[in-house]
């Protein structure tokens, strides 16, 4: 039983996660190149990836960047969804490496391992995956998708590192007062 209730509560998170991470795509950013925001939408996958792991943080990347060019009316982006998806992928892995929110642990190496993985994710998924799909799909030039993806590894690396460590230490502090535990 307790199987199943995991289960639908992540397929919850990550439709819930998918619906913000697009209107956040869309709405709670400002423009700073072409197509390209410094955008609060990074938080979700922190957020889920934090409870939940780094598929449903990876799906919730993938899913509201598609339904974030739906919002947006600009067409399908198919390149950038596939990037998103292993930015959160990188960004959601934070259980891997010992962080456990709902049981209050987060500390200042997680927080370094996180921000590290996070820039290295964001790189490897806006510089090296979409513009390989972006070649593959649109077969045409890269000069543009390259710079965007260079202000997009910037934008939502400083997004990711400086809200996302501040949620994460904000979370695992409230479990950890939740649940009276003390660190060792």
């Amino acid at each position: 039983m307790k199987n199943n209730k995991n289960i639908t509560q992540q397929i919850v998170a990550i439709a819930i996660g998918s619906a913000l991470f697009a209107v956040l795509m869309n709405y709670g950013g400002i423009s700073i190149y072409t197509n390209t925001k410094l955008t609060t939408a990074y938080i979700i996958p922190v957020i889920i990836g934090a409870f939940f792991g780094p598929i449903p943080a990876a799906l919730v990347g993938f899913i509201g960047n598609f339904l974030a060019d739906t919002i947006g009316g600009w067409g399908y982006w198919f390149d950038w969804s596939f990037g998103n998806l292993f930015c959160a992928l990188f960004i959601g892995s934070l259980n891997l490496y010992g962080v456990r929110i709902r049981e209050g642990i987060y500390n200042i190496k997680h927080a370094i391992i996180f921000s590290i993985i996070a820039v290295l994710g964001n790189a490897v998924s806006f510089g090296l995956i979409t513009p390989f799909f972006t070649k593959i799909i649109h077969g045409g030039e890269l000069v543009i998708t390259l710079a965007q993806a260079q202000v997009a590894v910037l934008s939502n690396s400083v997004v990711i590192l400086i809200v996302g460590n501040i949620v994460l230490f904000a979370l695992a502090r409230r479990y950890k007062k939740q649940n009276n535990l003390v660190e060792e």
